[in-house]
């Protein structure tokens, strides 16, 4: 097995670009936390066979945890199921949440990577995202993190919108304001950095302040600019862009995001946690109040879907286009057979053309001027039965 996720889902406040489930009130953090230890013992069986390589932090916010409550749920996992020696154990963290204190006692923890939600490295950029940390904390926690953690992933986003001018100007300057953040970030000698296009949701903050005319709307171009630079910039300064929204130094790639993307089996642990065990996939209540009283009555509160052959073609599709390992083709004609194999070759022969993707050695990958779209090209490659 790839590893057990735990999805800690209280926030300070909303960020407004946010559709993740959290709540931000904490009054029922402290049972939360004995629900998620629950949990993590209600589903031992589930992976009897099965070694656990990875254990992720994610939300919500987990750094509003204390390090008692972290510890506490890392030796229930180790009190439950079998561990793998030296573990990647991720924490994702807030500036806001990381002071020289925390993070000293978060190094004294069997936490050996943090995951900081930085996203961008200007004051505008983090209020109009409604961020509860300013520019300052961002570089502070940073100076401080390095100096007891080797492994450190930040959060950058682009394609967001320059509020202070308009037209073609904006755009430039806005180019140049994405520079000196990916320039800001490479200061700090980071060997992990995840970037995301700002990506309007329907029922969040962003959705509104952009419908009554409060922010611009972001657009396409300007994301796709960004990312060039992006990979460009990355690549030049030695990382691996070994997904399409992740680029690690050598030895420094995800383990546990890796493992998802290569189909690896995992459980989700807490409130809209998601598990995988290569044939079915299942998903816990988005509801915090609803979670709780299921698992005190020892109820496990999740929905299961058994996915077709179909629909693993086509989550393989999606994940491999995004990564570096590309799809085997091989892998296609053993697993799912004739059928998806000559379809793929037939769908694809359009985007090869258009030289979006190439074939070498077998495996279909996109090309550089390709990677951008994969979303778009593998939902044109998705088999529907």
């Amino acid at each position: 097995m790839s590893g057990i996720y735990i999805h800690i889902p209280f926030c300070k406040q909303a960020c407004n670009y946010c559709d993740f489930h959290f709540s931000t009130s904490m009054k029922k953090k402290d049972e939360m936390v004995l629900a998620l230890a629950k949990e993590i013992q209600m589903r031992k069986n589930e992976s009897e066979n099965e070694v656990v390589e990875t254990i992720y932090f994610g939300g919500g916010t987990p750094s509003v945890l204390s390090s008692e409550q972290i510890n506490f749920l890392i030796a229930e996992i180790y009190n439950n199921y079998k561990v793998i020696d030296n573990p990647e154990i991720t924490l994702e963290a807030n500036p806001d949440d990381l002071s020289e204190e925390r993070i000293i006692e978060l190094s004294k923890s069997p936490i050996n990577r943090l995951s900081i939600g930085i996203q961008s490295f200007f004051e505008d950029d983090l209020k109009m995202m409604n961020r509860a940390h300013d520019a300052k904390e961002a570089k502070k926690c940073l100076e401080i993190a390095t100096k007891y953690f080797d492994n450190i992933s930040l959060d950058l986003i682009y394609g967001v919108p320059d509020s202070s001018q308009n037209g073609e100007q904006a755009q430039q300057m806005s180019n140049e304001k994405w520079k000196q953040n990916i320039e800001t970030a490479l200061s700090f000698g980071i060997p992990h950095i995840s970037s995301y296009a700002l990506t309007v949701e329907p029922k969040t903050a962003l959705n509104k302040l952009i419908q009554t005319g409060k922010i611009a709307e972001p657009k396409d171009e300007v994301a796709s600019a960004h990312f060039m630079i992006l990979v460009e910039t990355l690549e030049a300064n030695g990382f691996i862009h070994y997904e399409l929204s992740n680029f690690g130094k050598e030895n420094y790639f995800s383990k546990n995001n890796s493992a998802y993307w290569l189909g690896k089996k995992y459980i989700g642990i807490g409130p809209s946690a998601h598990s995988y065990d290569g044939i079915s996939r299942s998903w816990n209540i988005a509801n915090n109040p609803l979670y709780l009283k299921s698992i005190q009555e020892n109820q496990l509160p999740k929905e299961t879907e058994v996915l077709s052959v179909a629909d693993r073609y086509n989550e393989y599709i999606m994940t491999g286009l995004r990564t570096i390992w590309g799809v085997s083709l091989d892998r296609i004609q053993s697993e799912f057979g004739q059928i998806y194999f000559d379809y793929l070759l037939k769908q694809a022969q359009k985007f090869l053309a258009d030289e979006l993707l190439f074939i070498e050695n077998n495996i279909l990958k996109p090309t550089s001027k390709g990677k951008f779209l994969t979303d778009g090209i593998a939902s044109d490659l998705f088999y529907l039965s």
